[in-house]
């Protein structure tokens, strides 16, 4: 796509084709429904101000995520919040056996975003991107400007050593 291109580019179409992979994008770092949808569509709002500006130097998709990510650190400065990946603590209120395996469930879901927020930073934004964003390797990488065999190896790496944690609570 050349530069005079862009003026026709319907963005109503990049809508449709992106806002899913936008919105899980937003997800990943916010674990909050509404939050995700209101900054993608500020994402989008300036996207389609900005879309003069884009130079085909990268995917749009990826022009769209680093939007986003801009947009979500404006607001967490705002807000002042410093941790976007909160671990639930809330367990469900039920009894029986059938609660008794709920309960246990969430407590392995809780282990496991603690060892996930122990993993260094690039680690764990590939593991959540991949688990809670639901993107593939290849997205992952144009995201974070690598190719789709380093987001696949960070990925095995970072299992690995969630694994290797989570063996301690098992002893």
């Amino acid at each position: 796509m050349q530069k005079k291109d862009v003026d026709k580019i319907d963005m109503e179409a990049v809508y449709q084709e992106y806002a899913q992979l936008v919105y899980r994008f937003l997800y990943t770092h916010t674990h909050d429904a509404d939050w995700a949808q209101d900054l993608m569509q500020e994402t989008f709002l300036r996207a389609v101000d900005s879309i003069s500006r884009y130079d085909n130097t990268c995917k749009l998709s990826v022009w769209l995520c680093q939007i986003a990510k801009h947009i979500l650190w404006q607001e967490l400065r705002k807000k002042n919040r410093v941790d976007t990946v909160a671990l639930t603590t809330d367990f469900p209120d039920v009894s029986g056996a059938e609660g008794e395996t709920d309960i246990l469930c969430k407590e392995c879901t809780q282990e496991i975003y603690q060892a996930i927020h122990h993993l260094p930073e690039i680690e764990r934004e590939v593991v959540l991107y991949r688990m809670t964003g639901e993107l593939s390797f290849r997205q992952i990488g144009e995201i974070l400007g690598r190719s789709e065999n380093w987001s696949r190896t960070v990925f095995y790496r970072a299992k690995q050593k969630i694994r290797k944690e989570l063996e301690q609570y098992e002893m």
